[in-house]
């Protein structure tokens, strides 16, 4: 088990996801074939149950796709069932403090490092087939990605500290919830939320963490410019493009 994606990241390459809400491991295929890095399993705001994380998470692999959860909170016990899916990483919402960033540390990695619950014959530990337990959890602490959401006023006024955390590998700053928590719901090209979150890029680039965020098309470019190297995009976003692509073509031969 070894995470590509951690790998790239900390060489400072930039790794490109699709975020997917909807319950399908043909979705996850189609997102592995079309040359994305990971993707992201969205069970927040999705509507996906334990049984379809472990099936999109066996499509991923399959698919050679690195499968990251966002739980629907940030509570240990929640993050320990996606965990033992076998996914490659958390992505955990609404991170304000430092202490609570830690808190996602002790809930994704073994001990020393955390307090994961331990079991055998897990998806995540190969079904304990051809690797002891000792094994597996070495090499969970080694290659699980642990990412932190940057999404609420006071995450900003605690950012170094939550990047001083160790055992963080990314810090993703949320345009949406941020955009709400600052008092422009929805807009986050407002003045006061497009500052904001450039500043917050400039503070995770200081540290050895990586900078994260979802965008469009149009966002690309400027998001890289700025640093951000853990970078996706929604599916509903994606197929939105490419059907206005589409109809577009089709108007000027109609």
């Amino acid at each position: 088990m070894v995470n590509r994606m951690k790998e790239q990241l900390n060489q400072g390459n930039a790794v490109f996801g699709v975020s997917i809400m909807i319950p399908s491991v043909q979705i996850v295929e189609m997102v592995g074939k079309l040359g994305f890095d990971w993707v992201l399993i969205d069970c927040e705001h999705g509507s996906m149950s334990l049984e379809t994380v472990e099936l999109m998470a066996m499509a991923a692999q399959a698919s050679g796709l690195i499968p990251i959860v966002r739980p629907p909170k940030n509570d240990a016990e929640t993050i320990l069932q996606y965990m033992d899916r076998g996914v490659m990483g958390i992505q955990a919402p609404h991170v304000s403090t430092a202490t609570e960033a830690r808190a996602v540390v002790d809930a994704v990695k073994y001990h020393p490092l955390g307090t994961r619950s331990l079991a055998v014959g897990t998806r995540a530990a190969n079904y304990g087939f051809n690797l002891t337990l000792s094994e597996y959890t070495q090499q969970a602490n080694r290659e699980i990605l642990v990412c932190v959401q940057i999404e609420d006023k006071d995450a900003l006024a605690n950012i170094t500290e939550i990047a001083g955390v160790e055992g963080i590998d990314v810090l993703f700053v949320g345009p949406s919830d941020l955009s709400q928590s600052l008092g422009h719901p929805g807009n986050s090209e407002h003045p006061v939320v497009r500052e904001a979150m450039q500043n917050a890029f400039r503070t995770i680039n200081k540290s050895p963490k990586a900078a994260g965020t979802a965008g469009n098309i149009e966002l690309t470019a400027m998001r890289l410019e700025q640093g951000v190297t853990y970078y996706y995009i929604h599916l509903t976003t994606l197929l939105a493009r490419g059907c206005s692509e589409f109809f577009r073509a089709a108007q000027k031969k109609s």
